[in-house]
């Protein structure tokens, strides 16, 4: 259901003028959805229970999202709650469709609050919605108790109510107290008008390394190649489909193919390496360092 062009006074004004639905109603248009996909009965369930989450929508505006937006990601929620409905279960859709209308608008406010992703896992949906709150609570208990918490005991029981870690509680905290800043941002002690970006450590490879290591690639791959030319074209064979395949063959299969055991393959894998080996030993002392 797209919103665009529809301000949140319309969209509640036309949602408090839909139908009411008694449970036999809601029952048939569920059915006439699920079993025969009646786009009629889809749209005159939404319909009706736009008002429910509009309701719920309101409830998440102190976090900053603008309600029109808050309404659309309701509406979405409203819409997947009515495609998994099962009118088998004896449940009202109403009851059905709160948690996913909820879920939607989580999601929604979570993913806008900072553009570093907040959270997604359930412990720290939980804190997100219910820091400032337990918080609260659990101050407001301690002041009538006659005590006063510091903010390490603070973090602890709340921890311990939500049902999180002490970690998760300080990570939390730190990403709701403060906001984005742009690494564009001049930094305000640099006379120069330096940004912030330009003291970041780049962890990428570095020119002098990316050449270095191309050089001792392609000699690395010389030496094999000279290595793999001093075997006899049945060891080079059996070096070639038992290691330089994406799957390598067994030393069954390679038996089969050649008319031996697989105790004489493993023997000529065994001297083709050997040889090989000696081979890249004599071209350079280098190699110990790639084949340890």
């Amino acid at each position: 259901m797209a919103l665009d062009g529809y301000s949140d006074q319309t969209m509640s004004r036309k949602a408090m003028r839909a139908e009411l639905l008694d449970a036999e109603t809601e029952l048939r248009l569920a059915y006439a959805w699920r079993d025969q996909r009646d786009e009629q009965a889809l749209h005159r369930l939404i319909t009706a229970y736009m008002r429910l989450a509009i309701s719920m929508a309101a409830k998440f505006r102190r976090y900053g999202a603008p309600m029109n937006d808050l309404i659309q990601e309701a509406s979405l929620g409203l819409m997947k709650a009515a495609d998994k409905f099962d009118p088998d279960r004896g449940v009202r859709f109403s009851t059905y469709a709160v948690w996913w209308i909820k879920a939607s608008i989580q999601d929604y406010v979570m993913r806008n609050w900072s553009m570093v992703r907040t959270g997604s896992t359930s412990s720290q949906k939980a804190l997100f919605f219910n820091l400032r709150r337990v918080q609260a609570k659990l101050e407001r208990e301690a002041a009538q108790r006659g005590e006063t918490l510091d903010q390490h005991q603070l973090r602890q029981m709340v921890a311990a109510d939500v049902g999180v870690s002490l970690a998760d509680v300080e990570m939390m905290e730190g990403r709701l107290s403060g906001s984005d800043y742009s690494l564009n941002a001049t930094q305000s002690s640099d006379e120069d008008g330096r940004e912030w970006i330009d003291v970041l450590e780049d962890d990428g490879v570095q020119a002098a390394e990316a050449v270095e290591g191309s050089h001792d690639t392609d000699r690395l791959r010389d030496w094999l190649i000279a290595a793999m030319q001093a075997l006899n074209p049945r060891e080079r064979y059996i070096v070639a489909e038992r290691k330089l395949r994406d799957a390598g063959r067994t030393l069954e299969s390679l038996g089969e193919e050649l008319g031996l055991s697989k105790e004489r393959v493993r023997q000529l894998e065994a001297a083709a390496f050997a040889k090989m080996r000696k081979n890249l030993e004599a071209q350079s002392r280098e190699v110990r360092h790639f084949l340890v």
